[in-house]
Protein backbone atom coordinates (compact mmCIF):
# COMPACT_ATOMS: atom_id res chain seq x y z
CA UNK A 1 0.00 0.00 0.00
CA UNK A 2 1.46 3.36 -1.05
CA UNK A 3 1.90 6.23 1.41
CA UNK A 4 -0.49 9.17 0.96
CA UNK A 5 1.03 12.28 -0.60
CA UNK A 6 0.92 15.63 1.17
CA UNK A 7 -0.44 18.38 -1.07
CA UNK A 8 1.30 21.71 -0.28
CA UNK A 9 -1.99 23.60 -0.77
CA UNK A 10 -3.69 21.43 1.84
CA UNK A 11 -0.72 21.80 4.19
CA UNK A 12 -0.77 25.59 3.79
CA UNK A 13 -4.45 25.71 4.72
CA UNK A 14 -3.74 23.47 7.72
CA UNK A 15 -0.88 25.66 8.98
CA UNK A 16 -2.89 28.88 8.65
CA UNK A 17 -5.89 27.41 10.49
CA UNK A 18 -3.58 26.10 13.21
CA UNK A 19 -1.88 29.48 13.63
CA UNK A 20 -5.12 31.49 13.54
CA UNK A 21 -7.14 28.95 15.56
CA UNK A 22 -10.07 29.95 13.38
CA UNK A 23 -11.44 28.82 10.03
CA UNK A 24 -12.92 32.30 9.47
CA UNK A 25 -9.63 34.17 9.97
CA UNK A 26 -7.75 31.53 8.00
CA UNK A 27 -10.18 31.91 5.08
CA UNK A 28 -9.59 35.67 5.08
CA UNK A 29 -5.79 35.24 5.03
CA UNK A 30 -5.98 32.64 2.28
CA UNK A 31 -8.47 34.70 0.27
CA UNK A 32 -10.90 31.78 0.16
CA UNK A 33 -14.33 31.03 1.53
CA UNK A 34 -14.65 29.37 4.92
CA UNK A 35 -16.32 26.34 3.33
CA UNK A 36 -13.42 25.95 0.88
CA UNK A 37 -10.87 25.97 3.72
CA UNK A 38 -12.99 23.49 5.71
CA UNK A 39 -13.09 21.22 2.67
CA UNK A 40 -9.29 21.38 2.35
CA UNK A 41 -8.83 20.36 5.99
CA UNK A 42 -11.35 17.55 5.54
CA UNK A 43 -9.47 16.26 2.48
CA UNK A 44 -6.18 16.33 4.40
CA UNK A 45 -7.72 14.48 7.34
CA UNK A 46 -9.18 11.85 5.00
CA UNK A 47 -5.85 11.42 3.25
CA UNK A 48 -4.01 10.92 6.53
CA UNK A 49 -6.90 9.12 8.25
CA UNK A 50 -6.57 11.26 11.37
CA UNK A 51 -8.43 14.12 13.04
CA UNK A 52 -6.30 17.25 13.00
CA UNK A 53 -8.46 19.68 14.99
CA UNK A 54 -10.83 19.78 17.93
CA UNK A 55 -13.55 22.27 16.97
CA UNK A 56 -15.58 24.28 19.49
CA UNK A 57 -17.89 27.25 19.16
CA UNK A 58 -15.11 29.50 20.48
CA UNK A 59 -11.93 28.34 18.76
CA UNK A 60 -10.17 25.56 16.92
CA UNK A 61 -7.48 23.57 18.75
CA UNK A 62 -4.99 21.12 17.35
CA UNK A 63 -5.42 17.46 18.13
CA UNK A 64 -2.42 15.35 19.13
CA UNK A 65 -2.04 14.27 15.51
CA UNK A 66 -2.36 17.89 14.41
CA UNK A 67 0.40 18.98 16.78
CA UNK A 68 2.68 16.28 15.35
CA UNK A 69 1.90 17.30 11.78
CA UNK A 70 2.38 21.06 12.27
CA UNK A 71 6.18 20.97 12.47
CA UNK A 72 6.45 18.71 9.45
CA UNK A 73 4.01 20.86 7.49
CA UNK A 74 6.01 24.02 8.13
CA UNK A 75 9.25 22.33 7.08
CA UNK A 76 7.68 20.92 3.92
CA UNK A 77 6.28 24.33 2.94
CA UNK A 78 9.63 26.01 3.61
CA UNK A 79 11.48 23.49 1.43
CA UNK A 80 8.84 23.86 -1.26
CA UNK A 81 9.29 27.65 -1.31
CA UNK A 82 13.08 27.30 -1.37
CA UNK A 83 12.98 24.86 -4.27
CA UNK A 84 10.60 26.99 -6.33
CA UNK A 85 12.55 30.16 -5.61
CA UNK A 86 15.86 28.56 -6.46
CA UNK A 87 14.64 27.18 -9.77
CA UNK A 88 13.13 30.53 -10.71
CA UNK A 89 16.43 32.24 -9.90
CA UNK A 90 18.24 29.94 -12.30
CA UNK A 91 16.11 31.33 -15.13
CA UNK A 92 17.47 34.84 -14.56
CA UNK A 93 19.00 36.25 -17.73
CA UNK A 94 21.30 39.19 -18.35
CA UNK A 95 24.81 40.52 -18.89
CA UNK A 96 26.93 41.61 -15.92
CA UNK A 97 29.88 43.94 -16.57
CA UNK A 98 32.64 43.29 -14.04
CA UNK A 99 35.80 45.28 -13.35
CA UNK A 100 38.57 43.69 -11.28
CA UNK A 101 42.31 43.75 -10.58
CA UNK A 102 44.42 41.65 -12.95
CA UNK A 103 45.66 39.16 -10.34
CA UNK A 104 42.14 38.58 -9.03
CA UNK A 105 40.87 38.33 -12.60
CA UNK A 106 43.50 35.72 -13.40
CA UNK A 107 43.45 33.57 -10.26
CA UNK A 108 40.60 34.34 -7.85
CA UNK A 109 37.56 35.17 -9.98
CA UNK A 110 37.59 32.39 -12.64
CA UNK A 111 36.86 29.53 -10.19
CA UNK A 112 34.06 31.60 -8.66
CA UNK A 113 32.59 32.25 -12.10
CA UNK A 114 32.72 28.55 -12.91
CA UNK A 115 30.50 27.67 -9.97
CA UNK A 116 28.25 30.68 -10.58
CA UNK A 117 27.66 30.05 -14.29
CA UNK A 118 26.91 26.39 -13.54
CA UNK A 119 23.99 27.54 -11.41
CA UNK A 120 22.95 30.48 -13.61
CA UNK A 121 23.77 29.49 -17.19
CA UNK A 122 21.71 32.32 -18.72
CA UNK A 123 23.77 35.06 -17.03
CA UNK A 124 26.79 36.22 -19.05
CA UNK A 125 29.75 38.01 -17.48
CA UNK A 126 31.93 40.53 -19.30
CA UNK A 127 35.12 41.04 -17.27
CA UNK A 128 37.70 43.80 -17.64
CA UNK A 129 40.96 43.63 -15.68
CA UNK A 130 43.41 46.37 -14.85
CA UNK A 131 44.04 49.15 -12.36
CA UNK A 132 40.91 49.58 -10.28
CA UNK A 133 41.61 53.05 -8.87
CA UNK A 134 39.21 54.72 -11.33
CA UNK A 135 36.84 51.82 -12.00
CA UNK A 136 34.32 52.69 -9.24
CA UNK A 137 33.84 56.09 -10.91
CA UNK A 138 32.65 54.26 -14.03
CA UNK A 139 29.96 52.25 -12.28
CA UNK A 140 26.73 52.37 -14.21
CA UNK A 141 28.37 53.57 -17.42
CA UNK A 142 30.99 50.85 -17.92
CA UNK A 143 30.58 48.46 -15.00
CA UNK A 144 27.81 46.92 -12.94
CA UNK A 145 30.23 45.56 -10.33
CA UNK A 146 33.82 46.44 -9.45
CA UNK A 147 36.17 44.62 -7.10
CA UNK A 148 38.78 47.22 -6.18
CA UNK A 149 41.75 47.66 -3.86
CA UNK A 150 41.91 50.48 -1.30
CA UNK A 151 44.25 51.51 1.52
CA UNK A 152 43.47 49.57 4.67
CA UNK A 153 40.46 51.00 6.50
CA UNK A 154 39.74 53.60 3.82
CA UNK A 155 37.88 51.68 1.15
CA UNK A 156 34.34 52.51 0.18
CA UNK A 157 32.04 49.76 -1.00
CA UNK A 158 31.49 46.43 0.75
CA UNK A 159 34.56 45.01 2.48
CA UNK A 160 35.46 41.51 1.25
CA UNK A 161 38.90 40.69 2.61
CA UNK A 162 42.28 42.16 3.56
CA UNK A 163 45.53 41.67 1.65
CA UNK A 164 49.06 42.50 2.76
CA UNK A 165 51.49 44.12 0.30
CA UNK A 166 54.93 42.44 0.34
CA UNK A 167 58.19 42.71 -1.57
CA UNK A 168 59.16 40.00 -4.04
CA UNK A 169 62.35 39.16 -5.92
CA UNK A 170 63.76 36.39 -8.06
CA UNK A 171 65.21 33.17 -6.58
CA UNK A 172 68.68 34.69 -6.03
CA UNK A 173 69.74 37.92 -4.31
CA UNK A 174 71.23 39.63 -7.39
CA UNK A 175 68.56 42.30 -7.80
CA UNK A 176 68.30 43.02 -4.07
CA UNK A 177 72.01 43.79 -3.79
CA UNK A 178 72.09 46.29 -6.65
CA UNK A 179 72.47 49.98 -5.91
CA UNK A 180 70.30 51.77 -6.79
CA UNK A 181 67.65 49.07 -6.30
CA UNK A 182 65.87 48.24 -9.60
CA UNK A 183 62.11 48.16 -9.16
CA UNK A 184 59.45 46.78 -11.51
CA UNK A 185 56.08 48.38 -10.97
CA UNK A 186 52.75 49.18 -12.57
CA UNK A 187 51.69 52.52 -14.12
CA UNK A 188 50.69 55.59 -12.13
CA UNK A 189 47.45 55.10 -10.23
CA UNK A 190 48.51 51.74 -8.78
CA UNK A 191 48.55 51.71 -4.98
CA UNK A 192 51.47 49.27 -4.91
CA UNK A 193 53.56 51.64 -7.05
CA UNK A 194 52.80 54.54 -4.69
CA UNK A 195 53.51 52.48 -1.56
CA UNK A 196 56.76 51.06 -2.93
CA UNK A 197 58.15 54.49 -3.78
CA UNK A 198 57.08 56.04 -0.47
CA UNK A 199 58.47 53.11 1.55
CA UNK A 200 61.89 53.19 -0.15
CA UNK A 201 62.11 56.97 0.17
CA UNK A 202 61.17 56.76 3.88
CA UNK A 203 64.26 54.61 4.61
CA UNK A 204 66.39 56.62 2.15
CA UNK A 205 67.23 53.58 0.06
CA UNK A 206 68.33 54.54 -3.48
CA UNK A 207 66.14 53.02 -6.18
CA UNK A 208 65.32 53.35 -9.85
CA UNK A 209 62.21 52.51 -11.84
CA UNK A 210 63.62 49.74 -14.05
CA UNK A 211 60.43 48.40 -15.59
CA UNK A 212 56.81 49.56 -15.93
CA UNK A 213 53.93 47.51 -17.31
CA UNK A 214 50.21 47.08 -16.86
CA UNK A 215 50.74 43.32 -17.22
CA UNK A 216 51.22 41.43 -13.99
CA UNK A 217 52.67 38.48 -15.92
CA UNK A 218 55.28 40.72 -17.55
CA UNK A 219 56.31 42.30 -14.23
CA UNK A 220 56.54 38.87 -12.59
CA UNK A 221 58.70 37.54 -15.43
CA UNK A 222 61.13 40.46 -15.19
CA UNK A 223 61.44 39.93 -11.43
CA UNK A 224 61.86 36.15 -11.80
CA UNK A 225 64.85 36.81 -14.10
CA UNK A 226 66.56 38.75 -11.31
CA UNK A 227 66.25 42.10 -13.10
CA UNK A 228 64.21 43.92 -10.44
CA UNK A 229 62.09 43.60 -7.31
CA UNK A 230 58.37 44.32 -7.12
CA UNK A 231 55.36 44.38 -4.79
CA UNK A 232 52.67 41.67 -4.74
CA UNK A 233 49.80 40.54 -2.53
CA UNK A 234 50.86 38.14 0.22
CA UNK A 235 47.81 35.95 -0.31
CA UNK A 236 48.66 35.50 -3.99
CA UNK A 237 52.43 35.29 -3.80
CA UNK A 238 53.90 33.87 -7.06
CA UNK A 239 55.58 30.49 -6.55
CA UNK A 240 58.59 31.34 -8.69
CA UNK A 241 59.45 34.47 -6.67
CA UNK A 242 61.05 34.92 -3.25
CA UNK A 243 59.52 36.97 -0.47
CA UNK A 244 61.71 39.77 0.85
CA UNK A 245 61.65 40.98 4.44
CA UNK A 246 63.32 43.52 6.68
CA UNK A 247 66.32 41.15 6.77
CA UNK A 248 66.80 42.04 3.09
CA UNK A 249 66.81 45.73 4.07
CA UNK A 250 63.32 46.15 2.60
CA UNK A 251 60.87 48.49 4.38
CA UNK A 252 57.45 47.39 5.56
CA UNK A 253 54.45 48.00 3.31
CA UNK A 254 50.82 48.80 4.17
CA UNK A 255 47.82 46.48 4.02
CA UNK A 256 45.03 46.77 1.48
CA UNK A 257 41.27 46.29 1.65
CA UNK A 258 39.52 44.49 -1.19
CA UNK A 259 36.02 45.93 -1.60
CA UNK A 260 33.02 45.27 -3.80
CA UNK A 261 31.33 48.24 -5.47
CA UNK A 262 27.86 48.03 -7.04
CA UNK A 263 26.21 50.37 -9.50
CA UNK A 264 22.91 51.93 -8.46
CA UNK A 265 19.80 49.95 -9.38
CA UNK A 266 21.72 46.91 -10.62
CA UNK A 267 19.91 44.09 -12.37
CA UNK A 268 18.83 40.85 -10.64
CA UNK A 269 21.65 39.10 -12.52
CA UNK A 270 24.27 41.52 -11.13
CA UNK A 271 22.79 41.26 -7.65
CA UNK A 272 23.11 37.46 -7.76
CA UNK A 273 26.75 37.68 -8.86
CA UNK A 274 27.52 40.28 -6.18
CA UNK A 275 26.02 38.07 -3.47
CA UNK A 276 28.03 35.14 -4.82
CA UNK A 277 31.28 37.11 -4.54
CA UNK A 278 30.45 38.29 -1.01
CA UNK A 279 29.71 34.76 0.17
CA UNK A 280 32.83 33.30 -1.43
CA UNK A 281 35.43 36.00 -0.79
CA UNK A 282 34.34 37.30 2.61
CA UNK A 283 34.62 33.78 4.09
CA UNK A 284 37.78 32.73 2.22
CA UNK A 285 41.23 32.82 3.77
CA UNK A 286 43.25 35.56 2.10
CA UNK A 287 46.47 34.19 3.66
CA UNK A 288 47.71 37.62 4.64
Amino acid sequence: MSMPGLDPDLLKAFVVVAEQQSFTRAATMLNRTQSAVSMQIKRLEERLDVQLFHRTTIKVDLSTAGEELLGYARRILTLNDEAVGRLREHKVEGVVRLGVMEDYGAYIIPPLLTSFVAGYPMIHIEMETGLTCSMPERLGDTFDLVIAMHPEGKGEGQFLRREQAVWAAGPDRSSVELNPLPVALYPQGCLFRKWAMEALDSVKRPWRLAFVSQSQAAVESIVAQGLAVTVVKSGMFPKRLRRLTIEDDMPDLPGADICLHRAANISPAAMLLADHFVEALATADSNV
